[in-house]
């Protein structure tokens, strides 16, 4: 599909082009684009957009059609859930947020995602056929090229499970599988930080996990587990008595200490009464003290982790969100500390240590913009009907 893609990557990113303009970008023959145009045309991902004047008679532009279709995106986390419909730009139209933990399994979470899908769909009036990428993130390490759960610490029920298999009953379209970290990282770094090329993302919730950008790109590693820091070993801090015990099944990592689950453990193990992370973020905008210093232990251990990251993969912007993030206070102090007397003096020259600017729809907004991306960057592009692909293709 030679130049095809090329000339809808153009038209993406906010271009409005003659044919002729797309000749002098692409360095495609007046025929070859006349074929292309014809086809985007045709698959109605690309629309007229008025004429340009010139010497003789106007000269036609064209645009990217961001209306024609809908993409469909669910950030599903521990213990809760977005899921939108967006256009094909990745812009979010409608979403939803509902509670549901995602222990209760695949069948369950993924049933109410289509029952939701469904829903956002029948509010703008638009069918199943109408949609042309789903994106689903997930609080657990993800095969790329499968799109399934791999031994997920807290995903009961999902490891290997076929995620991208259970919406093709319903859909026709690709599915794309995210690690919940690595769509808040993609989302903050296209929306708040479009000119930093490297970014670590550091997600604390329930519990801790990060994405990294590496010169401008989601990067997953050989095989999607890049940026799992929450399982990294943390050596035994002198205020702790025994190494906990992580969900995981090992023991002393990062989110045993630091996670918001362990963080209500231990609020409960002092006859703190905390059933959330949302109570454990209240007591600490409240000052309760045992929060406030489980809190600083917590930061310290973070900050620690997160410097060995910077040392060795020197971002430009580490962004801090999560459920816990809302507590800056008492988490931003001990991070910065810690990693400015950790890291080495190059890679903090620098730095940026920031808080999440999309709050809690960073996920579902750098999921729809993965969507988007992946829907529209390699052939075969969606709607173009099989024997103009077979004629582009040759």
């Amino acid at each position: 599909m030679g130049g095809t893609v090329e000339i809808l990557h153009l038209l993406r990113s906010g271009l409005v082009l003659t044919k002729s303009e797309i000749t002098a970008h692409t360095g495609l023959s007046r025929s070859t684009i006349n074929q292309r145009i014809d086809a985007l045309l045709d698959a109605h991902l690309v629309i007229p957009s008025g004429s340009e004047s010139t010497k003789g008679r106007p000269a036609e532009s064209y645009a990217f059609n961001r209306t024609g279709g809908h993409l469909l995106v669910a950030d599903i986390g521990a213990t809760g859930m977005r899921v939108g419909l967006c256009d094909l730009a990745g812009t979010i139209l409608e979403e939803v947020e509902l509670s549901i933990a995602v222990t209760e399994g695949p069948d369950v979470v993924l049933g109410t995602v289509g029952k939701e899908f469904t829903q956002l769909l029948i509010g703008a009036n638009a069918s199943a056929d109408s949609v042309l990428g789903i994106g689903v993130s997930v609080p657990g390490p993800v095969d790329t090229a499968s799109g399934q759960v791999v031994h997920p610490p807290i995903m009961t029920g999902w490891d290997q499970y076929d995620i991208p298999g259970w919406f093709s009953s319903d859909y026709t379209c690709p599915v794309i599988v995210e690690k919940d970290a690595n769509a808040m990282a993609f989302g903050e770094q296209q929306v708040s930080h479009p000119d930093v090329r490297h970014l670590l993302m550091v997600k604390v919730g329930t519990g801790v996990g990060s994405g990294l950008i590496s010169d401008g790109r989601l990067h997953h590693g050989a095989d999607g587990a890049a940026g799992d820091i929450g399982h990294n070993y943390v050596p035994k801090p002198d205020h702790v008595q025994d190494e906990p015990e992580c969900r995981c099944g090992n023991i002393g990592c990062l989110e045993a200490y630091a996670g918001g689950w362990a963080l209500l453990r231990d609020l409960q193990a002092v006859g703190v009464e905390a059933e959330s992370v949302e109570d454990a973020v209240r007591l600490l905008r409240s000052g309760n003290r045992d929060a406030v210093r489980l809190a600083r232990n917590a930061s310290q251990l973070l900050g620690e982790t997160i410097a060995v990251t910077v040392n060795l993969f020197n971002p430009q912007v580490v962004v801090i969100g999560g459920q816990l993030a809302a507590a800056d206070d008492y988490l931003f102090a001990g991070i910065r500390s810690a990693v400015y007397r950790r890291s080495l003096p190059l890679a903090t020259r620098r730095i940026q240590i920031t808080g999440a600017t999309q709050g809690q729809q960073a996920g579902i907004i750098g999921l729809a913009l993965l969507v988007a991306q992946s829907v529209f960057a390699s052939a075969p592009l969606p709607h173009l009907h099989t024997a103009q692909a077979a004629d582009l293709a040759s």
